[in-house]
């Protein structure tokens, strides 16, 4: 599994890049099991009231989450553009620009199963 890191604004956001072979989480709404590749992220949008407080920027945002949509992939390219995407994109949700964020993609631990 690969983690896809987003930092901007004194925040950060992870994902999870599930790569061939892993056992990606299995729950509604999630990609058919024959996907090569699984993403599997928050996502966030700002609200003028109630929600999650986070410090942004040094401003008081307030979040308000959705249910993660996984998303699955033929290839670890379109994976892993799709993941960068996907973190800018929630940033920009609450006020940052995009082109600011700082990814970083690194590997994660393989949970075994049980």
């Amino acid at each position: 599994m690969l983690l896809v890191r987003g930092r901007a604004g004194g925040t950060e956001l992870t994902g999870t890049l599930y790569e061939r072979g892993e056992c990606a989480p299995s729950f509604r709404g999630a990609p058919d099991e024959d996907a090569a590749y699984v993403w599997v992220c928050d996502e966030f949008y700002e609200v003028d009231s109630g929600g999650t407080t986070q410090l942004v920027d040094g401003r008081e945002v307030h979040l308000a989450f959705e249910s993660p949509m996984p998303r699955g992939f033929d290839t670890r390219d379109q994976a892993l553009e799709a993941a960068r995407e996907h973190v800018r994109t929630q940033f920009a949700r609450i006020g940052i620009d995009p082109e600011t964020v700082e990814l970083e993609v690194e590997k994660g631990e393989v949970e075994p199963q049980t």
